[in-house]
């Protein structure tokens, strides 16, 4: 049963293969048992490669299965086309365009399987790509509210600025009014006098001045840092929004871009075992000596060619058989008084109608 099952996979004629001997059939089981594993192997990768894609495993398990079949049938085309000559290079001649697709199979089949073996260490590269991303996000969101958020700042070192500059200016008028009422100043008389008077009044005037600059630039700064708090939380509404975007970043262009970050000869071994693997019923093929069932599909194809050739001049020497009897049965016909005589007799007849016809349309346009 399994050597009939991977007689199938080989893609022998069975008629011929079970008229072999028993070595040459097992050379075909062979083959077609690396064109099955082969398969499977490229179900398994085709598979976790789409999981990646699509994060579900029955869709993955779907379409694996059917890029697994499609793999099959590409190999088992392979290796039943291939065929044997007495000349080596001929044949590498003639397997030469199946191995570069061999190799563009090995690539497919081998990239999803060691993005699987190389897990972990693609899940680190992506972590130290993710943290790179969250930073660069912060710093790009953050130049969209830093100059905003800097000019309000700005705005409100202002006003802070404008109450101090009016405080020290009323300190300077108080010192300036009991610097006048001690005597130590201004008049140098001791006592509050008119001068005193004006200043302590200068003083008071500034106070309220001041008083009122207080509780407006302190109301203006309380507006300006609301707004500031306002554009800290769109920065952080917009990051939060984008992280994750970032956390997603481990799609299956991803994680190949990853791979290529890894050291190249360990993936590039793994990639020679897959080429091994893919190109071995080829490899198999061509070393092979030319063997029984290759003699017989040989003598096969050559007995319907010999036939098909037979049947192609047959079928021309009836034609120039047919095409000289007709020549001689004509040309004897183109001598008879009586067939022309009554061709003749016939012309005339349709020369008549044709002439009244064209006489009744004209008689018609008059």
């Amino acid at each position: 049963m399994l050597k009939k099952f991977f007689l199938t996979c080989s893609g022998v004629d069975k008629n011929l293969i079970n008229e072999c001997s028993n070595g040459e059939q097992n050379k075909y089981v062979g083959i077609g048992a690396t064109v099955f594993f082969t398969a499977v192997m490229a179900t398994i990768a085709g598979s976790y490669a789409l999981y990646t894609v699509f994060d579900n495993k029955y869709a993955a398990i779907f379409f694996g299965l059917i890029w697994g079949l499609l793999i099959f049938n590409l190999d088992r085309f392979i290796v039943s086309t291939i065929k044997k000559s007495d000349s080596k290079l001929k044949e590498v001649l003639q397997a030469t365009p199946r191995i570069i697709l061999a190799i563009i199979i090995a690539v497919v089949i081998s990239k999803p399987l060691e993005l699987k073996l190389f897990e972990k260490e693609i899940n680190q590269v992506l972590l130290t790509k993710k943290n790179q991303m969250t930073l660069d996000n912060k710093t790009q969101i953050a130049q969209q509210f830093t100059p905003e958020v800097a000019k309000i700042n700005s705005e409100i070192e202002v006003l802070k600025q404008e109450i101090v500059t009016k405080e020290t200016e009323t300190n300077a008028l108080y010192q300036t009014y009991i610097s006048e009422a001690e005597g130590t100043a201004g008049t140098k008389k001791l006592g509050k006098g008119p001068v005193y008077e004006e200043k302590r009044a200068k003083h008071d005037a500034s106070l309220l001045a001041l008083n009122k600059l207080e509780i407006d630039n302190s109301e203006k700064i309380k507006n300006k840092e609301t707004a500031i708090a306002t554009l800290v939380e769109k920065q952080k509404s917009a990051e939060t929004k984008s992280q994750p975007i970032i956390s997603n970043f481990d799609g299956l262009m991803a994680r190949i871009n990853a791979l290529g970050e890894l050291p190249f000869f360990t993936s590039f071994f793994i990639f020679l075992l897959f080429l091994a693997i893919e190109t071995s019923p080829i490899i198999a093929k061509l070393l092979a000596p030319k063997g029984e069932y290759d003699f017989k599909l040989e003598e096969k194809e050559s007995a319907i060619k010999t036939w098909a050739t037979q049947q192609m001049q047959q079928r021309e020497q009836m034609l120039q058989a047919d095409i000289s009897i007709d020549n001689k049965v004509y040309k004897d016909i183109t001598a008879d008084e009586e067939l022309f005589n009554y061709k003749q007799k016939m012309a005339r007849e349709l020369m008549k109608l044709q002439a009244d016809s064209f006489y009744k349309k004209q008689q018609k346009m008059l």
